[in-house]
């Protein structure tokens, strides 16, 4: 009987996304090597392996992109992905003459107008003592600051908002970008192909402004490029943030005792983002295309194979996190690769700490109790790498 008989992974299956831990410390303990025949497709589960492909670029290239999804997947990828489908040299370039907006100076400019909105939100719900946490707030906050950073009036948000979930939504018995996912990523390109457009006649204070006047040494991005960048920050930007708040909400609600550390010093609440990342990332799997053969524990995925890197799974292996099944907001997690890592390691990384510690820490000093509302209505995205809510009801008890 083979591995896969024993066991078969498939990202798509909608059991597995309600828990895929189970599946993934099979993999990591049978098949660290994981291989697939019917959907084609690799897969590294063990903390050691994805960390060391990650840093791979030679052997695990990005120019496919980084998702599974058939219309995703070629060298085509880079027009809706950006920098994280390709390779270098256009992958350094492009990501350089973009990180001028990530700055970490830029990035801590941003903490009191963060705090502000996700005052204003907070202001509005707390006091209702129950609300949905992704639609009042934490589906609100990243979209809102995103949007300030790119520009798109706040009447534009929650279509933009709307369009971003329909992108990454997967329906039981999709493999691919449903029509809905395509028509929504269609919307989206020709509205920033509009703001463009208009920010070249009429410069603002805002990054897509910033992107279309940008030259590094006689380099210029192309508007298709501002615009597969500007794709790629209302959908990952946003997503993921989204996701790593109702996450650390649902977890620390339904760990009594880590919630009670958590109320007792808000000081942990940096611990609280980092456990959650690593316990419960936003996104569970990256995607790449061997340049050559890779043989490991065995196995041997050819040169020119599909090969998925689980960073839920290696964020789970008890070689590097002890107790990893815990959930522990005081453990040591340096060694988490949420955030991925090598040339390709996220160029938000800082604003989503910094947007999660803020959003987390307002939430938490208004508020004595949070629990999960039980009694209906909890939904979880259905999405082939992201991993989260798209509703968690909540009751709170303000102070």
């Amino acid at each position: 009987m083979t591995a896969e008989q024993l066991i078969a992974y498939d990202p798509y299956d909608h059991a597995i996304q309600d828990d895929p831990f189970p599946v993934y410390a099979w993999l990591r303990a049978n098949a660290p090597l994981y291989r697939n025949e019917e959907h084609g497709f690799w897969a590294l589960s063990r903390h050691a392996d994805v960390l060391a492909a990650l840093r791979d670029e030679n052997t695990y290239s990005n120019q496919m992109g980084v998702s599974i999804d058939p219309i995703a997947w070629g060298p085509q990828a880079r027009y809706a992905m950006s920098f994280i489908a390709m390779d270098p040299p256009d992958q350094t370039r492009l990501r350089t003459l973009v990180s001028r907006g990530f700055t970490p100076r830029r990035v801590q400019a941003m903490e009191p107008r963060i705090r502000e909105l996700a005052r204003e939100y907070l202001d509005e719900i707390v006091e209702r003592g129950s609300f949905d946490f992704v639609d009042d707030f934490a589906g609100k906050l990243p979209m809102d600051v995103i949007s300030e950073l790119l520009g798109v009036p706040k009447a534009d948000r929650p279509e933009l908002r709307r369009l971003a979930d329909l992108l990454i939504d997967r329906p039981l018995g999709t493999r691919d970008v449903p029509q809905a996912g395509i028509d929504a990523a269609l919307s989206l390109m020709r509205y920033f192909g509009e703001m463009i457009a208009e920010r070249r006649r009429q410069p603002h204070d805002d990054l897509v402004s910033a992107l279309v006047e940008a030259d590094v040494d006689g380099e210029r991005l192309a508007d298709q490029e501002i615009v597969g960048f500007a794709l790629l920050m209302i959908v990952a930007g946003n997503e993921t943030t989204t996701k790593l708040l109702s996450n650390s909400v649902y977890w620390a609600a339904r760990n009594p005792d880590q919630l009670a550390l958590i109320f007792a010093d808000l000081a942990r609440v940096p611990g609280w983002v980092n456990e959650t990342l690593r316990y419960d990332t936003s996104t569970h799997m990256l995607a790449r295309y061997l340049m050559r053969d890779v043989e490991l524990h065995g196995a041997v995925a050819p040169a020119g194979a599909q090969l998925l890197l689980l960073l839920g799974s290696a964020n789970r292996d008890a070689e590097v996190f002890p107790d990893a099944d815990r959930y522990d907001i005081e453990r040591d997690t340096s060694q988490l690769i949420s955030f991925g890592g090598g040339r390709h390691y996220c160029l938000g990384a800082n604003l989503a700490r910094l947007e999660s510690d803020i959003a987390l820490t307002e939430l938490m000093s208004r508020v004595r109790d949070i629990a999960v509302d039980d009694s209906g209505g909890i939904e979880r995205v259905r999405s082939v790498n992201v991993r989260g809510f798209a509703h968690l009801p909540v009751q709170v008890t303000p102070r």
